[in-house]
């Protein structure tokens, strides 16, 4: 049904691309966020690759993520209409490993891809360093052409621009309680037709079902920026295993370099280690030695909305309440499909067949 009012609970990367993507359909959309644009969608490192975060057993969310990568250029296009350019690579990325162990982890990743019909190329540490001359002594790797990637911090402006020209509103409060047809704040009630729960790892507490489904995975990143005197960035996402660790190293358009991801249970604490910072750079180094010489502009701290099966939970729960979150590592990545099902919900339409596994009900069954 067109016209109905909607309030999105959650002003991130989801959030806003429901609201967008609701008030384009005629919708009337409330976001309900104290500060859209930030949160873990802030310090994401933009990366839109299901295929280099795929893993043995997960194959649902494989197939979720690439086909929402597929609705990517299409989902930036419109985007660049509506609000300003996100940015969207197509250098693609490297996934490389430091030592023999690393390199045997890389295997594994590729023949389960191979087992389930994709393909990469493996390659080895020379012509990884024939591609990036500022990689170290890196010793084979992975060249996966098809990933993209976006700068996440003018995705978020873009998207909040163009929900506002689309007609959205946005209450600058937080969400306390959500009840079917009203979501309460500390100053004010607001009722609706619809609520979507898009919270990130806050929509445990707004939803019971969720609360089993849902919490909080700490994860930090640094952005940093070349010297004169320093090798330029990568010219393509770059990522590894150091020594089991994963890190990543995402070129910006700006010069500007943003290493993440350290991952681990710390509940809601959102302050930056110096273990981590330590973490990231040690490992950053023995891939791309010149980073050493790079300024340190920025550390920060983010909490995804990790799901207890690696899928994000997108669909009904009961009583005019919608879920679009759990999306763990893949929010950026999921973001166009986790819209597009939303808005078909909305409408009595079926969703992408792809987000059916997503489904919440799976909560209330044992299935998670």
């Amino acid at each position: 049904m067109s016209n109905q009012h909607v309030a999105v609970v959650g002003g991130g990367v989801i959030g806003l691309s429901v609201a967008w993507r609701a008030a384009a359909a005629g919708h009337r959309v409330t976001v309900v966020d104290p500060a859209p644009g930030r949160g873990a969608s802030w310090v994401a490192g933009g990366m839109l690759a299901p295929v280099t975060e795929a893993w043995p057993g997960e194959e649902e969310s494989l197939a979720l993520g690439e086909e929402s990568l597929k609705r990517w250029p299409a989902f930036a296009q419109a985007l660049a209409q509506d609000g300003v350019d996100p940015g969207l690579s197509t250098a693609g990325t490297l996934v490389v490993a430091f030592d023999r162990a690393d390199a045997d982890q890389l295997d594994i990743v590729a023949g389960y891809l191979r087992s389930v019909g994709r393909e990469v190329e493996q390659v080895t540490g020379r012509r990884l360093r024939s591609l990036e001359p500022g990689l170290g002594a890196v010793r084979s790797g992975l060249l996966v052409p098809g990933d993209l990637g976006v700068d996440n911090r003018k995705l978020l402006r873009s998207l909040e621009a163009a929900a506002l020209r689309r007609g959205a509103e946005f209450t600058g409060d937080a969400a306390r309680a959500v009840e079917p047809g009203r979501v309460r704040t500390a100053h004010c009630e607001v009722r609706c037709d619809v609520v979507v729960i898009a919270a990130g790892a806050h929509s445990a507490r707004l939803h019971p079902l969720l609360a089993r489904g849902v919490r909080p995975l700490k994860g930090e990143i640094l952005r940093l920026r070349a010297r004169r005197t320093s090798l330029p960035p990568p010219t393509r996402t770059v990522r590894a295993v150091v020594e089991g660790r994963p890190v990543y190293l995402v070129p910006r358009a700006d010069g500007e370099l943003v290493l993440g991801a350290t991952q681990y249970e710390a509940g809601f604490d959102e302050t930056v280690s110096a273990r981590g910072v330590r973490e990231l750079l040690e490992g950053a180094e023995r891939i791309f030695p010149s980073i050493d010489e790079y300024e340190l502009v920025e550390t920060a701290a983010g909490l995804r909305a990790a799901s207890t099966d690696t899928l994000p939970f997108i669909g009904d729960l009961g009583d005019g309440v919608l879920a679009a979150t759990g999306h763990h590592r893949n929010g950026l990545l999921m973001a166009p499909v986790t819209a597009d099902a939303v808005v078909a919900w909305l409408a009595g339409e079926k969703p992408p067949a792809e987000a059916l596994a997503a489904d919440p009900a799976r909560l209330g069954t044992g299935g998670v």
